[in-house]
């Protein structure tokens, strides 16, 4: 679904020390960098700001929720550190997800706005304990839908899900699929995982891969496994 690397790395650390040891192994490989929670509360914004300097795309991957002011605000200060993409909650609703999107036209603001959808942590069992009756695929299009209304540039969801969106609004919504894993990785915290190919025949442009990548002896080698498995025409 992209010419370029499709692989966003998930950087999984606790600071800066271990994060840059990782990048110095894997210098000159082109890859986008995926900055959580963790690591941007361990280490702030300016952090961020480093790594863009640096010439990094970075996807800051904060998953925010709250009031349409407060997260249109943070969108603008996201954009001011030159994150490449940044993630919202598709389920703080349109006004919300509106105020995002419109805080961002403001300016001259290139910040792409992402909306997650559904967890991929979350297996059917759990969407049900918290409340959310429907499958998880029907959970996804309600939200993908809000989300796509409010003009974000496309949705988080897992692979799983990731081809009944792409039936219902064609190629023109980014799709970034976490929980990806080589048929013999350890799935972690995962719940709906898939593999590097499946993700690409349902229709994903991004696959976020972390701990199999950030932990291999060889994370150039796991990259490369990754990038074959992607292009792989093999069942």
């Amino acid at each position: 679904m992209t010419d370029e690397s499709p692989i966003i790395v998930a950087l999984d650390f606790p600071n800066a020390k271990l994060t840059h040891a990782f990048l110095d192994r894997i210098r000159g490989r082109h890859c986008k960098l995926k900055v959580g929670l963790e690591l941007f509360i361990a280490e702030g914004p300016g952090f961020v700001e480093q790594l863009t300097r640096q010439g990094h795309q970075v996807f800051l991957d904060l998953k925010l929720h709250d009031i349409p002011n407060t997260v249109a605000s943070a969108c603008k200060s996201a954009a001011n550190l030159g994150a490449w993409m940044m993630t919202l909650h598709a389920s703080g609703g349109n006004e919300m997800l509106q105020a995002a999107h419109a805080a961002m036209s403001e300016g001259d603001h290139v910040t792409k706005l992402i909306a997650v959808t559904v967890l991929t942590s979350l297996d059917q069992q759990q969407l049900h304990s918290i409340g959310m009756q429907s499958s998880a695929e029907e959970c996804v299009i309600q939200l993908a839908k809000v989300a796509l209304q409010a003009k974000m540039d496309g949705i988080v969801c897992s692979v799983h899900e990731a081809q009944a969106v792409r039936r219902r609004w064609g190629l023109q919504p980014m799709i970034v699929t976490p929980g990806i894993r080589l048929r013999d990785d350890n799935k972690d915290d995962q719940s709906r995982i898939s593999t590097p190919q499946t993700a690409n025949e349902s229709g994903a442009n991004y696959i976020v891969v972390g701990r199999p990548i950030t932990q291999a002896k060889d994370p150039m080698y796991a990259m490369d496994q990754y990038l074959t498995h992607w292009a792989s025409n093999d069942s």
